[in-house]
Formats: structure tokens, C-alpha cells, sequence
């Protein structure tokens, strides 16, 4: 049986893949049962698509997988806590349960800006747990960030000659 580590290093290899193309590193997949339904990471740009996160494409996935959009029964792990779009999405496919790997202390909706998971007045609530793989999954998006902006000061002085 697969545990939340295991899965978590699942969604790691899935944001390197969003990192190769150039995306925020964010991955993340589906589980039922210890098999993996779904997964995604990503795509934003690369799809010309503003819905195309990790999360909304692993949950399509796995909707497809089950022929269903209710995922009741399910554990979504994501390498990053859910933006406010991706927690609805979650309350929505009712996911019995959230695992994430590192805060999003600016748009977080599970908790740290927000928390849409558990919001009270909606029809479904979602079990969280945050944490698992922290730093990895956060030096992750630190290391991105920084070869970014070092990539565009770099630009910066090409283009002004200085």
C-alpha cells in the first residue's frame, strides 16, 4: 500500500514535469484504492489554458477514469496547498481527502489564505492534512523561482546594455 509520502513523491516527479516546460512546478494526482486515477501537473501556458492546474487536470482525469465527476472515496495529492479554484474544484468532485506538500501563504485556499475545503455552507467537506514533503516540495518552487528572476535580470541587462 502506497503511503502518503510515496504518493507525495509521485506529484514531486509530476512538477519536475510541469518545471521542464517551462510552468510553476505543481503536480499532483488522484488516488482510490492505492491506484493512482488521475494525475496532472501544470499546463497553464503551455495549454493556453488559465484553468490548466495540476490539480483541475489530475481531477479531470480521474473523472474520465471513473466515468463520474463525483470522486467520493478519493485522496488528491498536490505538491502545493490549492489555489481558491482548485479548492472549489475539490468540493465539488467531492475528493474525500487533500494531501498537500508545501503553504501557500498568499492564495492557499486549505488553510493559509483561505480555507474552501472545509468551508462551512457548502455541500461537501474535505479532510486535509498539509505538510507531507514540505521543504522538499517548497525548495522545489523556490529553486524555480529564483533561476526565473535571475533569467530575467540577466535579460534586463542584455536589453539595457548594462
Amino acid at each position: 500500500m502506497k503511503t502518503d509520502t510515496d504518493c507525495m513523491r509521485e506529484a514531486l516527479a509530476l512538477a519536475a514535469r510541469a518545471e521542464a516546460q517551462g510552468e510553476v512546478p505543481v503536480g499532483a494526482l488522484v488516488v482510490r484504492g492505492g491506484q493512482v486515477i488521475g494525475e496532472g501537473w501544470n499546463q497553464p501556458i503551455t495549454l493556453r489554458d488559465p484553468t490548466a492546474h495540476a490539480e483541475v487536470l489530475a481531477l479531470r482525469a480521474a473523472a474520465r477514469a471513473l466515468d463520474d465527476y463525483r470522486l467520493g472515496g478519493t485522496t488528491l495529492y498536490v505538491t502545493l496547498e490549492p489555489c481558491p479554484m482548485c479548492a472549489a474544484a475539490l468540493v465539488h468532485a467531492r475528493v474525500a481527502r487533500l494531501v498537500f506538500g508545501t503553504w501557500d501563504p498568499r492564495q492557499g485556499a486549505a488553510g493559509s489564505a483561505f480555507n474552501l475545503v472545509t468551508a462551512k455552507g457548502l455541500n461537501h467537506a474535505v479532510d486535509t492534512f498539509g505538510g507531507v514533503l514540505a521543504d522538499e516540495c517548497g525548495a522545489l518552487l523556490k529553486g524555480f523561482f529564483e533561476r526565473r528572476r535571475l533569467a530575467e535580470a540577466a535579460a534586463r541587462t542584455t536589453r539595457d546594455g548594462r
